[in-house]
């Protein structure tokens, strides 16, 4: 592996220093990959418009094709974190605009690209910010093979497309979980429900592996539903974020019940996590076919670090 600067052909930033990711990666069979610490791309999905496309300008790598905002991460920076930067300086994507759902990554050894799929939760419209795009579109899912695409995106897209009808969410029983950790939950159980909102939150932004939740690519940002009974419905809602909460007005195991039907009946690939064994034999019995499905709670204890 070898790192070269920008070909001189290749204009700078508009603005301030060039970062330290802003350089080729040369294979040793002469493959040229941009950045230093890998690259990333967001693809924005908006369920009414479709998918945000860039026009390449010509002097760019694959210039005059169709591909994702994006870019070279920098030190440090998440491929997540570091995908949304790049779409918010070339496309104006505003901030708190898009959720991340899902990760797709590239890896090559000794370079990699992620590419970061996101839902619309502001609808925006794009502003051309930068030198590097020509154009900027939505395009219909089903149309956007027609487009000259950047070969790596062309060769992405169709795992990608797949997937964009994906959409895991999981259903926390709070009250089995809380009661499976010794941590003081019976003296206050809104506070113990609080603590787990927050791991889960955590969790949830940070992102798991597909294999955890039995789905393609690489890693997933699910939604969560956390459903809270008795003393543990004073709990807050945190606005902005992955977990929603859902008071049940009786018995939780009803409520959550509710929630599974109603997020499959949407479309939803739902997991409820729960231990007890009741309720795992009415959510068996809601999805005889496998599109609801239950996990242990240490299943998910084991991923919030508390197995």
């Amino acid at each position: 592996m070898t790192i070269v600067p920008p070909p001189s052909g290749e204009p700078p930033p508009l603005t301030g220093p060039r970062n330290s990711g802003d350089v080729w990666v040369v294979a040793g069979t002469g493959e040229r990959y941009w950045g230093r610490y890998g690259a990333a791309g967001l693809l924005v999905h908006d369920a009414d418009r479709g998918v945000l496309l860039q026009h390449r300008v010509g002097w760019s790598h694959f210039g005059g094709t169709w591909a994702l905002p994006g870019g070279a991460l920098h030190d440090g920076e998440s491929p997540r974190d570091g995908a949304i930067r790049e779409a918010q300086e070339e496309a104006g994507v505003p901030h708190g605009s898009v959720r991340a759902r899902f990760e797709s990554v590239l890896d090559l050894e000794i370079w990699s690209y992620t590419t970061v799929v996101a839902d619309v939760v502001v609808p925006f419209e794009p502003v051309i910010s930068d030198p590097e795009s020509l154009a900027l579109e939505w395009v219909p899912a089903d149309e956007v093979a027609s487009r000259p695409l950047h070969p790596g995106f062309a060769e992405a897209w169709p795992m990608l497309h797949a997937l964009l009808g994906v959409r895991p969410v999981v259903v926390v029983d709070a009250a089995n979980v809380v009661g499976s950790v010794p941590d003081g939950w019976w003296k206050d159980r809104a506070g113990a429900a609080a603590r787990l909102r927050d791991r889960l939150e955590a969790w949830a932004h940070a992102g798991t592996p597909a294999s955890k939740l039995g789905l393609g690519a690489t890693r997933w940002h699910p939604c969560v539903v956390l459903v809270v009974e008795g003393e543990a419905r004073g709990i807050d809602d945190v606005p902005e974020t992955a977990v929603g909460i859902r008071r049940a007005p009786g018995a939780g195991d009803d409520e959550i019940v509710r929630v599974a039907e109603e997020r499959a009946a949407a479309g939803d690939r739902v997991l409820v996590v729960t231990s007890d064994r009741g309720l795992s034999a009415r959510i068996a019995a809601l999805s005889p076919t496998g599109e609801v499905e239950t996990r242990p709670v240490h299943w998910m204890l084991d991923q919030l670090g508390q197995g």
